[in-house]
């Protein structure tokens, strides 16, 4: 897409939700985080099932880092990876209290430096938590920027740099929640609802799907 393509996208997806928000269940950083961390290779609406009880248990860093790995993952077995989720858990809390008096740091280097966070997970806390504008690219992210020309890339970071990039400095911040949600509810993976989208008409997708399904 040329960059004016790309703004007349992102305005199109906006027009519905002009406040976009995570669908993770949080109250604080240190919910959001732990949240976020649970999320890799799982859906948000199986973390919301398991984290409320564990926020529950164990409410802060410090809490957390007493119930341990062992007490984390017997909370939180419903959802994939659970055991190793369940160590860094407890890991980053024991972390955030030796190293950070508790609080959730809102430096790139020191978020990325607890066990099980990564740059993706760094960018959603910045984002979401301390209005940072970043741009944490999932599979549905990645997808999008591919499929339509918003930023074709080989891997996430070459995704995640060419959005930055491309996208209205003003709109940087929401956009990570409205491309997410896009890519979630109407750009799908087996079959975008090209037909109900707004942004149709900025998109470079070739293979669009301009009518809806039958019903039986």
């Amino acid at each position: 897409m040329s960059r004016e393509q790309v703004g007349h996208f992102i305005r199109a997806i906006a027009q519905d939700n002009p406040a976009p928000e995570t669908e993770l269940l949080y109250t604080d950083a240190f919910s959001l985080l732990v949240a976020v961390v649970m999320s890799a290779q799982a859906t948000d609406a199986m973390v919301n099932k398991v984290t409320p009880g564990l926020f529950a248990a164990a409410p802060t860093p410090a809490a957390m880092a007493a119930l341990g790995a062992e007490g984390i993952g017997a909370l939180i077995r419903r959802i994939g990876l659970w055991q190793g989720k369940a160590k860094n858990v407890a890991a980053l809390s024991a972390m955030l209290v030796e190293q950070h008096g508790g609080e959730v740091p809102r430096e790139r280097t020191a978020l990325e430096a607890l066990p099980g966070v990564g740059r993706k997970t760094a960018n959603v806390v910045l984002n979401v938590m301390f209005g940072e504008p970043t741009m944490a690219v999932d599979t549905h992210i990645f997808r999008l920027g591919n499929r339509t020309g918003l930023a074709p890339g080989r891997n996430v970071r070459e995704v995640e740099d060419g959005l930055v990039k491309r996208i209205p400095p003003e709109l940087l911040r929401d956009s990570h929640h409205w491309l997410i949600l896009h890519g979630r509810y109407i750009c799908k993976a087996r079959a975008p609802d090209c037909w109900r989208c707004r942004a149709e008409p900025w998109c470079n997708y070739r293979d669009k799907v301009m009518t809806p399904p039958l019903r039986a």
